[in-house]
């Protein structure tokens, strides 16, 4: 008897990104770009600084378009929703996460991951239980009441994180999660992805330098000149 395979969650055809940098000229950032991610994986991207990684996570995250080409997320194409569409599909089945965590500073953090499901349109007493339970998840109980200035560089991150997951997201995507913390918090950020992305069958592509993430992933893909190719599998 086979082995029975994930479901694919997320894919891409054919995808090209330009962008005009003068008169009559252009910058291909992504040439083609062919994607399958199944559900429940934590993928990796890796490759050089200007490579293309943050980009391909914000047409991933329907946050920029394409030059060309589709993704599809569990069937559906995206950027054939109009944008009122787009940025509600957006908030309820995608979380991001990036290198420097994006907390609102006159909001608490307890604040903080309420607003997304606020913005969803859930009441205020269910946005709260939501997000107390998260914060709970994370060890950050006790912190819930304080501003992100009064948190440290981990305990801000951690927050970000479950800010994300506050709508239970399909899909998330990380950018550099860890490149602003040390290395004990950023280890500890890796972990807890991986933890939660298991717990909840969520999908994971994060872009990264960092080897102790690329380890914890289940496969690892390589952006160079526009293309993806495959790295290796992951360590998980």
């Amino acid at each position: 008897m086979g082995v029975t395979r994930k479901p694919v969650v997320l894919r891409t055809e054919n995808l090209w990104k330009e962008y005009t940098t003068g008169k009559d000229q252009t910058l291909q950032v992504l040439k083609g770009v062919d994607l399958e991610v199944r559900r429940g994986d934590v993928l990796g991207v890796i490759g050089p600084s200007g490579s293309g990684k943050s980009t391909l996570l914000h047409l991933l995250g329907a946050l920029d378009r394409p030059t060309l080409g589709r993704v599809y997320l569990e069937e559906k194409d995206i950027f054939a929703m109009p944008e009122e569409r787009l940025a509600y599909f957006r908030n309820t089945n995608i979380g991001f996460i990036f290198q420097f965590h994006h907390l609102l500073p006159e909001f608490s953090a307890l604040e903080n991951v309420c607003m997304p499901a606020l913005i969803k349109g859930e009441t205020f007493a269910a946005a709260t239980r939501k997000a107390k339970e998260l914060l709970d998840e994370v060890g950050l109980t006790e912190r819930a009441e304080h501003k992100p200035s009064e948190l440290s560089g981990g305990e801000q991150q951690r927050v970000a994180v479950v800010r994300a997951l506050v709508n239970e997201p399909r899909i998330l995507l990380a950018d550099e999660p860890s490149g602003n913390l040390d290395e004990e918090n950023g280890t500890h950020l890796h972990k807890l992805l991986v933890t939660l992305a298991k717990k909840r069958g969520l999908t994971v592509l994060v872009a990264t330098h960092n080897p102790d993430l690329m380890r914890r992933a289940d496969k690892v893909m390589r952006l160079h000149e526009g293309k993806l190719t495959h790295a290796r599998h992951g360590i998980s």
